[in-house]
């Protein structure tokens, strides 16, 4: 959108006043976004180092503004343009998500409930209105991962750079990147909140209904769009894909300022083993190896997880544990549905040992039980 002189200019002496009344850094930050929207896609911006100035650097100076703050805005601006170009919009028929691109072969990461049932997609990237076809490699829904790939690769296109998971902490700055609400090439900020989040994912409104360890929360707003999208740190490095948001059971919608996403690690993981070899064949993921279902007591109370079927050879069979009984306790941790099983799950790594606790006859039992893999 291009926007006039008078325009730009109003919008910063409008920041100047916001600057002299506050003087903060929190001030100096939300006066840097006016900018940043104000001046839009009006000219090319110039890089560090070659001596011009941006509007905010300007208004800065002369609002006395600190050189740290100047040069935090200038952060900003310049993971924007690393990272945007990196992130696309994948659409799906009626629905809509984003993705990244995964490397120069034309790969692009995305959520599994992005691409759904679907085997073919439109993209569009940040720097072009063409639109562009690609095809499903793989979905892997009990991480909520997809690839997809481009079937022509045009030129400029830019794969991102991924960052590791161990040094993310709390309270660092990230940008959340995507096409919230159709909204493409959409830009939030926040911060890190957490880590080491275990999410279960609900199944309505095409969610895999995943139970996912390890994600990354954040205050950087998520929205219906933004799944597939870019958690960045200001190394410019993707640390995370936006996934969901919290949802308040009181109002029955999202929770403002509790997004999660799935970590960089995990990202890799997953995609380097569908290029390699077409599927995952290492989730990493712990499983009873059985089908359950919740059940509930004389008070409809959510009460264990009966075990409708073990898998022959599987962990919970090695165990004597069998068709009928209730699962109420794993590794010390209560169980009352199969979402608290698969939580609980999330904790261990394929070939650990646990203790399970069932019932069966009216009687409880506790059996140790060497987890299989999901």
């Amino acid at each position: 959108m291009d926007v006039s002189p008078s325009r730009a200019h109003d919008c910063t002496c409008r920041c100047a006043r916001v600057l002299r009344s506050a003087g903060s850094l929190l001030a100096w930050l939300c006066c840097a976004v006016l900018l940043f929207g104000c001046t839009g896609s009006s000219g090319p911006r110039q890089t560090r180092g070659t001596g011009d100035v941006s509007a905010a650097e300007d208004a800065g100076r002369r609002a006395g503004v600190s050189p740290a703050a100047v040069e935090l805005q200038n952060d900003y601006l310049q993971v924007i343009r690393d990272v945007l170009p990196s992130v696309v919009q994948i659409q799906t028929g009626r629905e809509l998500g984003s993705g990244v691109v995964y490397d120069d072969k034309g790969h692009i990461v995305t959520n599994a409930h992005v691409v759904g049932g679907a085997s073919t997609f439109e993209v569009t990237t940040a720097n072009s209105e063409a639109t562009l076809t690609a095809r499903l490699v793989s979905s892997y829904p009990e991480q909520d991962l997809a690839l997809v790939k481009l079937d022509e690769v045009p030129p400029g296109l830019r794969p991102a750079a991924f960052g590791d998971s161990e040094k993310v902490q709390v309270g660092q700055i990230v940008l959340a990147m995507g096409s919230p609400l159709g909204l493409s090439s959409s830009v939030t900020q926040g911060i890190v909140s957490a880590i080491g989040r275990t999410v279960s994912e609900g199944r309505e409104g095409g969610g895999t209904g995943a139970t996912i360890p390890n994600m990354v929360q954040t205050s950087a707003a998520i929205n219906p769009g933004n799944s597939g999208g870019a958690l960045v740190n200001l190394d410019g490095e993707v640390i995370g894909i936006p996934t969901l948001a919290a949802t308040d059971p009181r109002l029955g919608s999202a929770a403002p300022g509790i997004g999660f996403a799935i970590p960089a690690s995990m990202v890799k993981t997953v995609a380097d083993q569908i290029i390699r070899y077409g599927r995952v064949v290492d989730s990493g993921r712990a499983a009873l190896d059985i089908t359950g279902r919740t059940v509930v007591d004389a008070a409809y109370r959510p009460a264990g997880v009966a075990v409708v079927e073990v898998q022959t050879g599987g962990a919970a069979e090695k165990a004597g544990i069998r068709a009928g009984d209730t699962i109420v306790g794993l590794g010390g941790r209560e169980i009352t549905t199969i979402t608290s099983l698969s939580e609980a799950l999330a904790a261990y790594k394929p070939g650990q040992r646990v203790q399970v606790t069932f019932t069966r006859d009216g009687a409880r039992r506790t059996v140790e039980v060497t987890l299989g893999e999901q």
